[in-house]
């Protein structure tokens, strides 16, 4: 059986990282590796780990970000196989042997993904992140640029194989968030991906955290689009490639409105009418009246 290595990036997270850490010695799949990637904690995470002794490697590196993390543990796996798992999500039982029998199946496949519960802090459930495939007549990597989250569970339900995954340059530690979806893209220009229908990783959604972050989320998408561009066939480059940027841009301009952020959720559809006129055109003109009646909007107090 091929070894299996987990890697886990925590950043002061004390709170969660025993969680991760135990959901993963869990798994039934043997051998396994676990590392945890300790990314310049300056709470007690470091004492959390070291109560684990030899059944973890601990890496230990000035806090550089989570994609920096992440490549650290990828050049730090032994496993021909690699699984992440952010440090305040956890695997549910089956979740390795799941994937890796997958895996073995289809040598095809350079990464895969389970399906996976969303939940908030309390634990309570939110919904199932289901994998949806490719659109009809599409590629996977061309699906991934009209829905940035089709793989389903993303930084926690995905295992790669990894001398593929250092070979495409593993992630972007220059982007300031969806490094995952743009590895995705570079792994699906160079090999097959699939899914476990089954959700056996759980992911927490911290609240507030989109609000928060909607400008540097905007910003890494719209870079991530870019950069990848050229890695779609021919045919895609040119309409279709302005027709997901534009529904992305929709997007966005949704949360925006929701944030209380009118104007910039004005402006936002405005670039995405420019770009995809007949295709996302009326969409954002609909959008746009909305806005500008309230109706997407909530107070600024409420967005903070």
């Amino acid at each position: 059986m091929p070894v299996v290595s987990v890697v886990i990036p925590a950043f002061n997270a004390e709170r969660w990282v025993a969680r991760a850490v135990d959901s993963a010695l869990a798994q039934d799949h043997e051998p396994k590796e676990v590392i945890v990637v300790d990314d310049g904690s300056t709470d007690g995470t470091p004492d959390v780990l070291a109560r684990y002794g030899r059944r973890i490697r601990v890496v230990r590196q000035p806090n550089r970000g989570l994609p920096a993390a992440r490549n650290a543990g990828l050049r730090a796996a032994r496993g021909e196989l690699v699984g992440f798992l952010d440090a305040d999500d956890r695997w549910l039982p089956g979740k390795l042997a799941a994937q890796v029998a997958l895996m073995r199946e289809r040598p095809d496949l350079g990464f895969c993904a389970t399906e996976a519960w969303l939940e908030d802090e309390a634990g309570r459930r939110l919904g199932r992140w289901r994998d949806e495939g490719p659109l009809p007549g599409r590629t996977f990597l061309e699906t991934l640029f009209a829905r940035n989250a089709a793989v389903a569970g993303s930084g926690s339900a995905v295992m790669v194989r990894r001398e593929l995954a250092l070979a495409v340059g593993g992630f972007d530690e220059t982007l300031p968030a969806l490094e995952d979806v743009d590895m995705w893209m570079r792994l699906a220009a160079v090999a097959a991906y699939a899914c476990v229908p089954e959700p056996l990783a759980v992911v927490t959604r911290r609240a507030g955290s989109m609000s928060r972050g909607i400008a540097r989320m905007k910003a890494a998408a719209v870079r991530v689009m870019r950069k990848n561009r050229r890695l779609l066939p021919p045919r895609s480059r040119g309409a279709y490639w302005r027709w997901c940027h534009a529904g992305m841009l929709t997007d966005y301009a949704k949360w925006e409105a929701r944030s209380g952020r009118r104007a910039r959720a004005l402006l936002t559809l405005a670039r995405a009418a420019a770009l995809s006129p007949l295709g996302r055109g009326r969409l954002a003109a609909a959008i746009a009246l909305d806005v500008l009646r309230g109706r997407m909007a909530v107070p600024e107090a409420a967005a903070a």
